[in-house]
């Protein structure tokens, strides 16, 4: 091979490796997986109040009597110096939602207002389920109820109590 092959063919060599040098590059692919999760609304509905009842107080000096309601309507009223008597109801909601959703339940304590004079209130110490588990998505949603407790005492003024209930839901 004489010297202008020898440069030729080194010329040659060159521009194929230059050439390969600037080729396009070949594309990657890689898949990757979208998702989106819908949830429906929280709806709360009041389907029944709380109601203690009628409690007649004894007489004589005494404190420390509980009256209350658990979440599934028991009452308990065993104080010596209280008599319950009437209808007592636990406070009833329902709560719609996406089926499978667990939802926090809040349920503070209430503050209740004597009706005859409102410088005397009671507090009812509230009972409530702390989460519960949507059963289906919308209607007919699923219920909880909500208890409570009172403490009396000899001095506890007559008269009607009221208070308010603030219960909220929120998705956990």
């Amino acid at each position: 091979m004489d010297r202008s092959q020898r440069i030729a063919l080194r010329l040659l060599a060159t521009l194929v490796a230059a050439s390969s040098l600037c080729r396009p590059a070949e594309g990657a692919t890689i898949n990757a997986t979208v998702s989106a999760n819908n949830i429906k609304p929280l709806v709360i509905s009041k389907i029944q109040d709380l109601d203690l009842g009628s409690i007649t107080l004894g007489t004589g000096v005494w404190s420390n009597a509980t009256v209350s309601i658990s979440q599934a309507g028991a009452l308990s009223c065993a104080n010596a110096n209280i008599t319950c008597t009437g209808a007592s109801t636990v406070a009833q909601y329902n709560v719609q939602g996406s089926k499978q959703a667990v939802v926090q339940i809040t349920a503070p304590n209430v503050t209740l207002v004597n009706q005859n004079d409102s410088t005397q209130t009671l507090t009812l110490v509230t009972d409530a389920p702390a989460s519960l588990v949507l059963t289906n998505s919308g209607f007919p949603g699923s219920n909880f109820s909500v208890g409570g407790s009172v403490t009396l005492n000899s001095t506890t003024a007559s008269g009607t109590y009221v208070g308010t209930f603030n219960v909220s839901v929120d998705y956990q």
